[in-house]
């Protein structure tokens, strides 16, 4: 059986190691909730609608395609392996872990009150500064 066969059959259900029946909804759930996004969150970040995302993690929707799988997967930082229960635990990712210094810039953040659209936000401010910036080294030769 080759990889695209395996995920159309797995894409049905999933079984788990104890053999009970695990949908893939409820791992698109547990995994957004443990990453505490929101539904509204999880379906910005994979550019996918809500409505669409809610099919899923109510098992409405049984059978989304590889690429939303993939969408969901990449916003979740996590694999289609594991949402289709070919893992039976969270990959571990290369990410490194953050420093105490970052740790304290985000605590004194979030005690100071940013939410996450504010750090979105700031997000996109500093990718327009860099781009800002890099526009005027092309029109100062560089410098």
């Amino acid at each position: 059986m080759n990889k695209t066969t395996m995920y159309a059959f797995a894409l049905f259900f999933i079984t788990t190691k104890d053999g009970k029946k695990a949908m893939i909804g409820n791992r698109v759930r547990n995994q957004r909730k443990k990453k505490g996004y929101s539904i509204t969150d999880l379906a910005r970040a994979a550019k996918v609608s809500k409505s669409y995302l809610s099919y899923i993690e109510r098992d409405i929707q049984q059978n989304p395609s590889l690429q939303i799988l993939s969408k969901i997967a990449s916003a979740l930082d996590t694999s289609i392996d594991y949402l289709l229960g070919q893992q039976p635990e969270e990959p571990v990712k290369g990410t490194p872990k953050l420093d105490k210094e970052w740790e304290g810039l985000f605590q004194k953040a979030i005690d100071e009150g940013m939410s996450k659209d504010d750090f979105r936000d700031l997000l996109e401010y500093v990718k327009f500064k860099n781009w800002l910036d890099g526009k005027e080294n092309i029109h100062n030769g560089g410098k």
